[in-house]
């Protein structure tokens, strides 16, 4: 095997298992929950395991966040649906300075799923929420609902909404 060959093997054998295994922090939203390390990580892990991504922008101060956060925190649904996704939370200065993930505004707390490719998926929202805050969410019931959309347009897995 040339050693360019090698190498590349070597590091993504390296690569793929930090991204796999990386653990980030929960910053409130639960613990039971297997967050990955940061966005970019996230997405390396969304398409090596071909799931889709939930991007939580929330901010430390944030009396909204900190009132989502134990509700999250302790959804059965949410966490049973987790399985199915890479968990991104994104804290203060993480948020991601792209204007497409502030598509109608930059209100926090923010939730956001990703294809299992990468691409922001706008056209999935709470649609029980805000015409204005599209992505604002108060309560799991709402969060679940959405993350079952997501499933369901990305077929993996079928669930009645």
């Amino acid at each position: 095997m040339p050693t360019g060959a090698l190498a590349r093997a070597f590091f993504g054998i390296v690569f793929n298992t930090v991204y796999c295994t990386a653990k980030g922090r929960d910053n409130g939203f639960g613990n039971g929950y297997m967050w990955a390390n940061s966005l970019e990580a996230g997405k390396q892990m969304a398409q090596h395991h071909k799931k889709p991504v939930m991007v939580i922008i929330h901010k430390s101060w944030c009396t909204a966040c900190k009132n989502l956060k134990p509700k999250f925190a302790t959804s059965s649904e949410i966490q049973s649906l987790s399985k199915y996704f890479v968990m991104v939370n994104l804290v203060d200065d993480e948020e991601p300075e792209s204007a497409l993930f502030a598509p109608d505004g930059s209100y926090i707390p923010r939730i956001m799923f990703l294809s299992p490719n990468g691409t922001i998926d706008h056209e999935i929202y709470n649609e029980d929420g805000s015409n204005q805050h599209k992505f604002f969410y108060s309560r799991p019931e709402q969060i679940a609902k959405s993350m079952k959309k997501v499933l369901d347009k990305y077929n993996l897995e079928h669930f009645d909404v």
